[in-house]
């Protein structure tokens, strides 16, 4: 190499470090976690870890730590998860997504795994749960990856919380979707309630959803509590079921496990998504199951 390419690769370098500070500071992969266990792994059969997959940076994956479990006859159904606050990164929600992976669910969340300790930053998009759905199919079909015929493709939940649970909403129209379930959310009267990182949704959209549904808000003091029981009200052409549990907007995604929310999610996955009739049994019935635990109330439509 000349000494002219020499110095004329040192000032690229020098005015790509100046210009963009971001660069030179960025700190390197491998001083970055790529994986580890949230509290224990939850209390599922498959003991969980949370990680980032080079194929997918932009995302964080739940799963199995043992894939070896997973095959043709055994595969792991998908979830697409948006966060709170339009946020990209699950910070927030990573005891109850992985307490729900533990029972045997491939769950792909908006936003980089985040360090330990770590709140993420950023805003994201609904497009990102399509990103993550594309994302497991490619996967399911790579020979290459760990992944290849472990996931089931024709199984797919797209949920998430907050302006998450709206970001669902945006995309439940998508043919792939087995089942949608949205978390302290409802569709504002308001388009985006003028928020202008929110999905600009209306009411119509919910005519837009073909699959069974289920809505878990915190109860009177959520603030989402009278757009999600208007979004229950219009719904009349698909399933949906809606549980009450007087928490608030938080839920109780940071409890261990996720706590009671964790424990209704992973009964519907296991019901919609694995066809686990036990399961079901928490939403089915005269009264539903979920119904003789005091700290629910529940209600439902086109149910059986």
């Amino acid at each position: 190499m000349t000494t002219k390419t020499l110095l004329s690769a040192f000032l690229s370098l020098f005015l790509l470090s100046a210009f963009n500070p971001g660069y030179a500071q960025r700190p390197s992969t491998s001083a970055l976690t790529a994986s580890r266990v949230v509290e224990d792994g939850g209390t599922g059969p498959y003991s969980t870890i949370m990680l980032t997959e080079s194929t997918l940076p932009t995302h964080t994956v739940f799963r199995p730590k043992d894939l070896s479990a997973f095959s043709k006859k055994n595969k792991l159904p998908i979830i697409a998860w948006g966060n709170g606050a339009c946020a990209n990164s699950p910070w927030e929600h990573v005891n109850f997504l992985s307490e729900v992976s533990s029972y045997g669910f491939l769950v792909v969340a908006i936003g980089p795994m985040p360090q330990e300790g770590e709140k993420g930053t950023g805003k994201s998009s609904s497009s990102q749960l399509l990103d993550a759905i594309d994302w497991a199919v490619a996967q399911n079909n790579d020979k290459k990856s760990p992944y290849y015929n472990k996931i089931d493709v024709t199984k797919v939940a797209v949920s998430g919380m907050s302006c998450g649970g709206l970001q669902t909403l945006e995309v439940a129209s998508d043919p792939r979707v087995s089942t949608v379930v949205v978390c302290n959310s409802g569709i504002f009267n308001t388009p985006g309630n003028g928020r202008s990182a929110m999905p600009n949704l209306t009411k119509e959209n919910l005519k837009q959803i073909h699959t069974p549904t289920l809505y878990m808000l915190g109860g009177e003091k959520d603030i989402a509590y009278a757009n999600g029981m208007d979004d229950y009200g219009r719904i009349n052409h698909v399933p949906v079921f809606m549980a009450n549990m007087d928490v608030g907007h938080g839920g109780t995604y940071g409890q261990p496990h996720g706590g009671e929310f964790a424990k209704v999610a992973t009964a519907w996955y296991q019901w919609q998504l694995k066809g686990d009739k036990a399961a079901g049994k928490m939403f089915t019935g005269e009264p539903a199951g979920l119904s003789k635990n005091p700290i629910w109330r529940v209600e439902k439509k086109n149910m059986p």
